[in-house]
């Protein structure tokens, strides 16, 4: 009787364990569906925010500037080619997003002239190996240009550099004399994707002289699962 109580007892506590596992295993799925989804939602916000200021530049710059419009639509479309061929990637090597980021601010000097200056120091080893999320430096640039007064006396100047294990883009605030009225999603957005990607977080300095973020560097492209 006592060797069969211990065997049903096992018996029941092994039932119990794999109903429990199940139940985990069931709520680790619906954790990551709802993670892609969230990151997905996130991603979406980026790019129409980001075409819907590109076509207003190319608008203003076919009417001041046809040859200059020219060379924004080349290098608009090779943007948008290497953002629709990023496809579903989470994590990317450094290399590619600063390409990506590149792109971008070489449009935006098209528009700004000597106003805009900007300097990379990466190396190219760090490059190759690091990872951070899709979209993050062109954010970040976008950020600065979006929230700073930009002339040929007073340039803009943006600098993206690695410091240990960590990405650093900064900028010389330029106030506007007329802010523009925005609800900081980019940043929210930014700080939530690395949350949800890695845990990291986001930190952002912010002085009367400079601003800054600094972003982890990812050791490898698993964090996409």
């Amino acid at each position: 009787l006592t060797i069969n109580s211990v065997i049903l007892i096992i018996q029941n506590l092994i039932m119990l364990r794999e109903k429990q596992t199940a139940i985990e295993i069931e709520n680790a799925r619906l954790k990551l569906k709802n993670t892609e989804a969230v990151i997905q939602e996130l991603k979406q916000q980026i790019h129409p925010h980001f075409l819907f200021n590109s076509l207003n530049t190319l608008k203003t710059l076919i009417k001041n500037s046809p040859g200059a419009a020219e060379d924004y639509l080349v290098k608009l479309s090779d943007f948008l080619r290497t953002s629709i061929s990023a496809g579903n990637d989470n994590i990317v090597p450094i290399s590619d997003e600063l390409r990506f980021c590149l792109d971008y601010l070489g449009m935006q000097k098209i528009r700004y002239g000597g106003a805009l200056k900007y300097t990379v120091d990466i190396s190219e080893e760090q490059g190759k190996s690091g990872f951070i999320p899709a979209f993050s430096l062109q954010l970040l640039t976008e950020n600065a240009i979006k929230h700073n007064a930009l002339t040929k006396e007073f340039p803009l100047h943006i600098k993206i550099r690695e410091e240990a294990d960590r990405i650093i883009v900064s900028n010389n605030v330029r106030k506007k004399i007329t802010p523009e009225s925005s609800p900081g999603l980019g940043l929210i957005n930014l700080a939530e994707r690395y949350r949800i990607l890695s845990g990291e977080e986001v930190i952002i300095k912010n002085s009367y002289e400079q601003f800054s973020v600094s972003i982890k560097i990812l050791a490898d492209e698993r964090s996409n699962n």
